[in-house]
């Protein structure tokens, strides 16, 4: 029977750990407090790091199964609405077109397969709060008190300002790129656009902007890891602009419209998070000064 007994997962040993920690508290037995937790070798880390690497692998194919799963469910509740989404979609280039034009398909399987590839992206969509969910609970038992206080705020800013970029290019780039790409099209040429190219092309600007729409956490992150300094990013900061009006450039459609659409929020964006970024270190020194002046 000992062969089928199961093995205990990695918040299971943790747990463990804890509960061990507390019999000895019940018995006198003196135990490390969480500052000691914080800085000493021997926390939960070193209780990680025993761990075997399969036991570590393990643990994260059941995150990765429960990621699937989700996105698998959502999936199949709005397979039925597939083809609804994709007018959904295509509502911003219908509108554009000519009265007698229309969108084509140029496979035989496009009818089909491009509304099921919006309806993945749209699970996979709807269903990132719980995707980082599981990652943060992959990842957490590792963290320490303060690293986690930080991570979750992450998070949570993370999931919204991905929503907030996928909306502004749908809502906002998408109708006015669009039109340009139409008005200019020549008297005798006639637009009829392909609906697997209408897909990837709009999945494409979604994922840029959602991606893009991160710089404020990833500029908070490289300067509250030290990895960056504040003064260093004020002074690159022409460098910076320029940089962001390059990547622009060379990942929206080429048109002048897009890229002034992405490189001017990518350049507030930056300045957001530089700015929460002094926020949140003049907050953490100033304890600092006052307990030193109490001295």
């Amino acid at each position: 029977m000992g062969l089928f007994k199961r093995k205990k997962s990695r918040q299971e040993k943790i747990m463990d750990s804890d509960i061990a920690g507390a019999d000895n508290a019940d018995l006198g037995v003196d135990t490390p407090t969480d500052s000691a937790y914080e800085e000493s070798p021997t926390d939960v880390l070193s209780t990680l790091g025993d761990m075997p690497i399969t036991e570590h692998l393990i643990e994260l194919r059941r995150h990765l199964i429960k990621i699937c799963v989700a996105v698998l469910v959502i999936f199949l509740a709005l397979a039925g609405f597939s083809r609804e989404l994709y007018n959904l979609l295509s509502d911003p280039l219908v509108a554009q077109l000519p009265a007698n034009s229309t969108m084509i398909a140029t496979d035989i399987t496009s009818n089909f397969m491009a509304p099921i590839r919006l309806t993945v992206f749209v699970a996979a969509f709807l269903a990132m709060p719980y995707i980082l969910y599981q990652i943060w609970s992959f990842v957490a038992p590792g963290l320490y008190k303060k690293e986690k206080k930080i991570a979750i705020p992450v998070l949570l800013s993370s999931i919204l300002l991905f929503y907030a970029g996928v909306a502004f290019s749908y809502f906002i780039v998408l109708k006015g790129v669009l039109k340009f790409f139409i008005m200019f099209a020549p008297q005798n040429v006639l637009p009829m656009t392909d609906i697997d190219s209408y897909l990837s092309f709009a999945l494409k600007l979604f994922m840029v902007f959602g991606l893009t729409f991160e710089i404020p956490v990833v500029t908070l992150l490289l300067i509250l890891t030290g990895i960056v300094s504040i003064h260093s990013l004020e002074d690159k900061r022409r460098y910076i602009i320029v940089g962001c009006f390059a990547v622009a450039a060379v990942v929206t459609p080429p048109d002048g419209v897009s890229m002034l659409m992405l490189a001017i929020p990518m350049w507030l964006l930056f300045e957001l998070g530089l700015l929460l970024a002094k926020v949140l270190i003049k907050e953490e020194q100033t304890p600092v000064l006052s307990t030193t002046n109490k001295e």
